[in-house]
């Protein structure tokens, strides 16, 4: 009970020297000129003139919300909860969490919500405020593509080569060709302003040959068939052809943004080096520091941590000074990470949560604010993106399909890697938003080959429904006999 004379000894204590302090500031002498401050009308009690209180606190709420940081962290509960309510439809219905989060994106975009509520929009999500959110995508975008590299297990590669080369390698040559071959009648219509053929010919090849490796891991692991010979395959396909299509989209983006072809060859010839001496020099030295780390500390810690995120960044801003994607920096630091230890499942769990519940939906809203479907809201415009969807099956599946059945598996089995190595998901949305940045593909091309990804990635759930079907038939059939 003696604390409450104290506390309020304390009290009367530091009123009576505020008081004092502000009697005494009174008469101190201004430090500058007074200026004459416009006398406000009169108006009732807490208002302004003619507006009642309430509509004066509102609007005082809308200034402050018009301030950087608060739209910002709008922006973010809005981008953050329609990816999770998105994700979790897509997954009811069979789908990748991944379609649902890009689907959400184009939904808050203003294909649908500029376009039904443009005034909502427009307050969101005006053109001045979209900087800081290119900035964080992209910042998950290279924690994403580190996580896709640790994925890479090169040594697997070595296993069922002869399919796997042959598949990759088909399944990227026969859809790009339809590609460059589809991009001789869209150049003269949507091209961007300032490319060239050749720049959109090679792009356009490019994000026809893209298989999603991450996606494709997702949907076998799903469905329990990553240990099966089918998985196995596919994923081994899916690496190879990522790697061979993450090369060839490095050449076009040299040849994009270098001002002659000289310059083109020495960016290629820098990524040359860069990436022997990641491979031969980096790669075999990273295990030995590991081991130091771990003998000083007994676990990864804050230290291994910052160290890792600082050589990503470092991996990425020398590709990107080097006229080559940031990106591709991101992805070759993961290549290189030591796999001993459970080293790379101890950084994929810490990254990959972070980037998967916070940036990369933030990435599917960028590409969202992007996508503008009305931009071909015509006949003409829905029969090239359908167009392009064909050849992007025909070229995907069908070459894919082919050439197993060529190298011994049976039809059935072929149909399902084909559709497997269609899969495009998030992988292309990165690809596409490159060429984008480079002012390789107008508005209106983009938009389609969202479509085309969202579609086809779309596609692998059913189609490998279908052959399951297909095999459940075929082996009632055989036991009949």
């Amino acid at each position: 009970m003696r604390q409450f004379p104290i506390y309020g000894l304390a009290l009367l204590v530091f009123a009576l020297g505020v008081w004092l302090t502000l009697e005494q500031g009174r008469k101190l002498p201004s430090s500058s000129p007074a200026v004459a401050i416009p006398t406000a009308p009169a108006a009732g009690a807490g208002g302004v003139a003619g507006v009642e209180p309430s509509a004066s606190l509102l609007e005082n709420l809308r200034e402050n919300l018009q301030d950087p940081l608060p739209r910002l962290f709008v922006q973010l509960i809005l981008i953050i909860l329609a990816a999770r309510l998105c994700g979790a439809v897509a997954v009811m219905v069979r789908q990748p969490a991944v379609v649902g989060e890009i689907i959400a994106g184009i939904l808050l975009g203003p294909s649908l919500l500029g376009w039904a509520w443009p005034g909502f929009f427009q307050f969101v999500f005006p053109a001045n405020s979209l900087g800081s959110l290119r900035l964080f995508s992209q910042i998950g975008v290279c924690l994403f593509m580190f996580v896709v590299g640790m994925e890479m297990e090169v040594s697997h590669m070595r296993q069922q080569a002869r399919t796997a080369v042959l598949v990759s390698q088909v399944s990227i040559l026969f859809p790009f060709l339809l590609g460059m071959a589809g991009a001789l009648f869209l150049f003269p219509t949507f091209a961007g302003p300032a490319t060239t053929f050749p720049a959109f010919a090679l792009f356009i090849g490019v994000s026809m040959s893209i298989t999603a490796f991450p996606v494709l891991a997702r949907i076998l692991e799903e469905r329990g068939l990553t240990k099966s010979p089918l998985g196995v395959t596919a994923l081994i396909c899916a690496a190879m052809n990522d790697v061979s299509a993450w090369c060839i989209l490095a050449l076009v983006v040299a040849i994009a943004k270098a001002r002659s072809l000289g310059a083109a060859g020495f960016s290629i010839a820098l990524v040359v080096v860069f990436v022997a001496v990641m491979l031969f020099w980096i790669k075999p030295r990273l295990p030995r520091l590991l081991d130091r780390a771990l003998k000083r500390d007994g676990n990864p810690g804050n230290g291994v941590m910052a160290g890792v995120v600082a050589f990503v960044f470092a991996s990425a801003l020398a590709t990107d000074v080097m006229g080559i994607h940031a990106l591709f920096g991101s992805f070759l630091a993961g290549v290189v990470m030591p796999a001993r230890n459970g080293f790379r499942e101890f950084l994929r769990m810490r990254l990959e949560h972070f980037s998967g519940a916070f940036l990369l939906p933030l990435f599917f809203a960028f590409v969202g604010l992007r996508t503008q479907i009305g931009s071909f809201n015509d006949t003409g415009g829905w029969l090239i993106c359908a167009g392009l969807i064909v050849i992007a099956t025909v070229g995907k599946l069908g070459g894919a399909m082919f050439t197993a059945r060529l190298t011994g598996a049976n039809w059935i089995d072929s149909f399902a890697l084909g559709a497997l190595m269609n899969t495009r998901g998030l992988v292309e949305l990165i690809a596409l938003n490159i060429g984008y940045d480079l002012g390789i593909l107008s508005p209106r091309i983009f938009a389609m080959l969202v479509i085309m990804a969202l579609v086809t990635t779309c596609m692998t759930g059913p189609l490998l429904t279908l052959s399951d079907y297909l095999r459940a038939r075929k082996r009632l059939a055989t036991t009949s006999a």
